[in-house]
């Protein structure tokens, strides 16, 4: 019964062209080699493996242009181990076609029933197909499932609890196309979009990559909202513990959370997430010192600030010129003079060319005055004083002659604190510097030295100064005046002074209220108090209102130095018609003068 058939199937296999078998387009074998692809098309065959029939070539050559022709010469079946011999057949014996095996046979197996059943060697086709399912097979989202997607995560309010559920029940294949598409997808809402990402990281197969969770920090933070950005640095900050030796979270994904924290005005998470660059595996670089410092100083966290950029100083990472200045003007806003100009000692050694404002304000900072209160005044640590005026001074004599022109500001700086150190030389040789090579100095640099030389009892020399002044084209101001004024009357060089003040009234229509009480306080001290009486007369003549300074003054010299109760109690009268009101103290005072001349007199 088998022979026939197997003489029309050896027939077949040397005559009939190859079929080409169709596999399903969505079955893709993977990771197959040739020598796989060989073994598996064998189980093809219409007989076991223990017969050798030569293959067909056509099938499984492995270029089309191999000759159909070139087939072996040795035997089609071996002979060896009981091998069939069909060369004593006639050609009448076999079948024309392939149709023809199965024509009559009432016991032949169903057309679809490979061969091989019978022998117990070969695998049908269709058996292939089908252990195959499932091995290697790609899922491809249609456009309807992506666009289900972007809709639920743009959508604000329609996602109640988790967002997973949703998601799972999309059936979606992932791959890092969708993730980037999403990511890049606008209006997004960040909530959905952190609770996209967090269900992607638990799909087995996917491979987070720094190009991916970069675009997720991007996608976030330009969105600027506080929540989403906490969110985000709580994700990171699991990514960055689980890949930390993938090296998945990169310094540029950290720098833009900083920028974005920076933003938001909170500069204490800016520096948990500086923190973390070690244990993330991170490479600090320039750009991270100064985010940071910047979001610190923005919130003034100034000390804090500090301790980074010392960090950015001994890794020797200095962002450019423009932002070793803006940290330096931090600095000097927090009044770290000091730090300030270790920092621009550093950009020096760089060879950085800063700009002008930033070196300006190191020369003011260095140059500020501390007041605390009156008590404390001129007890203020003038030793610290004197150095960090000192370092200011360097730094003014490297200005240039173009820089000098614009300097105003820092020069002035010096010279008042050089005054208020009571360093008066100094300060007025740095005068007469301004006067000859610039910059040219206004009426506030004069009115600090003439001041600094008139509390020094160097009128004289105040003097002296007032009158460059006016040769420089300068008017001396009301201010200038008084203070060379009060310094005549400390000397008790009342008749200079009076002559000053008639000078001012001169140049002047209306003196203000601390002329007066400068020569009501001279005279007063000379006991010259019918001058000094007459002089509060003629504050309302020049427009001037006596206040409760000028009068309180002038009663207590009258009573303490004069015992004149009834002049003080004219001026009492005078200041309740002015509306004036006098303190309790100096009433007692005058009515113990009173009782007390009056008991003597008794």
């Amino acid at each position: 019964m088998w022979r026939p058939l197997a003489r029309g199937a050896l027939r077949y296999r040397r005559t009939a062209p190859p079929r080409q078998l169709l596999l399903p387009v969505n079955l893709q074998v993977a990771n197959q080699t040739p020598s796989s692809i060989v073994e598996s098309a064998s189980r093809f065959s219409f007989f076991p493996s223990a017969y050798h029939f030569h293959q067909n070539p056509r099938l499984f050559s492995s270029s089309s242009a191999e000759s159909r022709g070139d087939l072996p010469s040795e035997p089609l079946i071996s002979q060896a181990n009981g091998g069939f011999d069909f060369s004593g057949l006639n050609e009448s014996d076999g079948f024309e076609n392939e149709d023809s095996i199965f024509d009559g046979a009432a016991d032949t197996p169903d057309a679809n029933q490979g061969f091989g059943d019978l022998f117990g060697g070969s695998v049908a086709a269709d058996e292939v197909i089908e252990s195959g399912e499932g091995v290697g097979l790609l899922k491809e989202n249609d456009a309807e499932k992506v666009q289900n997607l972007l809709s639920l995560l743009q959508g604000s309010g329609i996602i109640h609890g988790s967002i997973e559920p949703y998601l799972e029940a999309m059936d979606l294949a992932l791959d890092s196309d969708l993730v980037m598409r999403v990511l890049q997808t606008p209006c997004t809402q960040g909530e959905n979009v952190i609770g996209f990402f967090r269900w992607v990281l638990k799909k087995r197969g996917f491979v987070l990559t720094s190009q991916v969770l970069n675009e997720l920090v991007r996608s976030i933070c330009t969105q600027n909202k506080r929540r989403e950005v906490y969110a985000l640095w709580d994700l990171i900050n699991e990514v960055g513990e689980k890949e930390k030796e993938k090296g998945v979270v990169s310094s540029e994904c950290l720098n833009e959370i900083i920028v974005e924290l920076s933003k938001l005005g909170k500069g204490k998470a800016a520096l948990e997430v500086f923190n973390k660059f070690e244990d993330f595996g991170c490479a600090s670089n320039a750009d991270t010192y100064y985010l940071t410092i910047e979001a610190l100083c923005k919130r003034s966290f100034y000390s804090w600030a500090w301790s980074v950029c010392e960090k950015m100083l001994a890794a020797d990472k200095l962002p450019d010129a423009a932002r070793m200045g803006k940290i330096i003007s931090y600095l000097c806003k927090g009044g770290m003079a000091k730090d300030a100009h270790l920092v621009y000692l550093y950009a020096k050694d760089k060879k950085m060319n800063l700009p002008r404002s930033s070196i300006n304000a190191v020369v003011s900072s260095l140059c500020q005055v501390e007041k605390t209160n009156k008590e404390t005044y001129g007890e203020i640590n003038k030793e610290l004083d004197r150095e960090t005026v000192s370092l200011a001074l360097e730094m003014l004599d490297e200005f240039s002659a173009e820089d000098r022109k614009h300097a105003i500001k820092p020069f002035s700086s010096v010279i008042r604190k050089l005054c208020w150190i009571e360093d008066v030389d100094r300060a007025k040789k740095l005068l007469l510097e301004m006067i000859e090579s610039g910059p040219p100095p206004g009426n506030a640099v004069f009115n600090f030295v003439i001041n600094g030389l008139a509390k020094s009892e160097k009128t004289e020399e105040a003097l002296s100064i007032m009158k460059t002044m006016e040769s420089r084209g300068l008017r001396p101001d009301v201010y200038t005046y008084c203070v060379i004024m009060s310094g005549l009357a400390r000397a008790g060089k009342m008749d200079e002074a009076i002559k000053m003040f008639d000078e001012a009234k001169k140049k002047h229509s209306k003196l203000t209220p601390v002329a007066y009480h400068t020569l009501i306080r001279g005279f007063c001290k000379l006991e010259q108090f019918d001058k000094a009486v007459n002089l509060l007369g003629e504050m309302r003549q020049h427009g001037v209102e006596p206040k409760h300074d000028e009068y309180n003054k002038l009663i207590k010299s009258l009573c303490f130095k004069a015992l004149d109760w009834e002049t003080a109690e004219k001026l009492h009268e005078d200041m309740n018609s002015n509306g004036i009101a006098l303190n309790s103290r100096t009433k007692a005072l005058i009515a113990a003068v009173r009782d007390l001349q009056e008991a003597g007199s008794a």
